[in-house]
Parts: structure tokens; C-alpha cells; sequence
């Protein structure tokens, strides 16, 4: 997996109203009792279960008596087990469990960081089978179409998810098990390929800039830079 992750023990009570992050978040419950809901979908959260949350998914969470996590954030990954556990809650195996047990004991979890999300990750699941209704066919060429000509509005995995009648976190795991790349850097590639070829029909670097999303011309210009390193 992408190597920015960020481990933390966190404290849950009332709830501040849903909301979506644009990475993956993986959810241990430790402590207490955790009312977990997914995009509309409800859980329970004790110690030992995992959420894996995918990028986009809307999800609120509240506890009446307080409730204890353990919380990885990962920014954009490319992991495929991740992907295939995405809107998954299951229980965490025995290895998952003691580590857990072991980092609760420990004040010093930010000097633990690598160790810790290495040996987490160690304990998911390599396989999952993945229900049915995500199964429905893709048609790639169809979305191509529909994200070249929507290039200037801001496009999420929601957005993306909806063309194509799946969840988002469905979606987020199909674009990665059929592409090879996350939804966000599939929608960078068409933006980069089609700025190519504006520029190369001659229009000025603003007009491309915005008919492509990006915020400014030196957006755009330090984007096709780094696509050429």
C-alpha cells in the first residue's frame, strides 16, 4: 500500500454528522460499543471488528457511552486486498486481536507508526469474496465519454460510482481490480490525456487548464511536468 498511513488511537461519543474522506480508513473497535453507518448500511463496532471504508463512502458513527478505536488512514492506495475489502465489516482474527491488545498498552503509538501499520495490514484477509450485484459489467469506453466531457467540474468516486450504478466503494474496488488504478488517478490520466491534446491543437494553456479542472495554468503545466520525470 501507499506508504502515507497515519495511525491513531481515537476517542468516539456523539455524533458530528457524516461526512467522506478521499482515502481508504480501516476501523478496529476496541473499547465500548461504536454505532457505525456506511453509506446508509448500520454496524456495531466491539472490539475486534474491522471497517474497511472506502474513498467516498459517506458514514457517521456515534456512541452513547463513549467508545475507543483504533484508526488507519491511508492515502490513495493502491492496495487490491483493500480494495476488495471496501464496505466490508468483519471480525479481526486472533494475531489482529493481540496486537491490538498490545498497542492499547503502549503511550507512545506515533513512535510506533511503521511497525504497527505493517503488522495491522499483515492480518486482513487476502481474499474476500466480493457479493454478486458488483459483478455488473463496466462500460469503460461509455464512462471514458462521460468523464472527457465533464473534465472541468470537480469528479469523485461518487460521481463516477453513479454512471455506472454501483456504490462507491464497489466502484473504488472495480476500477482498481479492472484498471490497475484508483478512480481519482484514473480521472487524472483522462484529464493529463486530453490536455495533450488540446495543447497540441494550439489553445492557450489557460483555456486547457480550465476545460481540463485544474485550478490554474501552473497546475496544469507542473502536472504534465510531472507525468514527463
Amino acid at each position: 500500500m501507499d506508504a502515507v498511513a497515519r495511525l491513531s488511537r481515537r476517542r468516539y461519543g456523539e455524533s458530528k454528522g457524516s461526512h467522506a474522506h478521499d482515502h481508504f480508513q480501516l476501523l478496529w473497535g476496541w473499547q465500548g460499543a461504536l454505532e457505525l453507518e456506511i453509506e446508509g448500511r448500520g454496524t456495531r463496532m466491539t472490539a475486534g471488528r474491522l471497517a474497511v471504508i472506502a474513498p467516498g463512502d459517506r458514514h457517521d458513527f456515534w456512541s452513547a457511552g463513549g467508545s475507543t478505536c483504533f484508526v488507519l488512514d491511508a492515502s490513495d492506495t493502491a492496495s487490491p486486498v483493500l480494495a476488495a475489502l471496501a464496505g466490508h465489516v468483519l471480525d479481526a482474527d486472533g494475531s489482529a486481536l493481540h496486537l491490538l491488545r498490545f498497542l492499547a498498552s503502549r503511550h507512545d503509538l506515533a513512535d510506533l507508526q511503521g511497525p504497527a501499520t505493517t503488522l495491522l495490514l499483515s492480518t486482513l484477509p487476502g481474499e474476500v469474496t466480493l457479493p454478486r450485484s458488483t459483478r455488473r459489467p463496466i462500460d469503460w469506453g461509455r464512462l471514458d465519454a462521460w468523464i472527457d466531457a465533464h473534465l472541468g467540474e470537480p469528479l469523485g468516486v461518487t460521481e463516477l460510482a453513479a454512471q455506472v450504478c454501483l456504490s462507491p466503494s464497489q466502484f473504488a474496488a472495480r476500477c482498481l481490480a479492472e484498471t490497475g488504478q484508483t478512480p481519482m488517478a484514473y480521472v487524472r490520466e483522462r484529464r493529463l490525456a486530453a490536455a495533450r491534446r488540446l495543447r497540441a491543437q494550439g489553445l492557450q494553456v489557460q483555456q486547457v487548464a480550465q476545460r481540463c479542472g485544474y485550478c490554474s495554468p501552473s497546475a496544469l503545466t507542473a502536472a504534465l511536468r510531472r507525468a514527463r520525470d
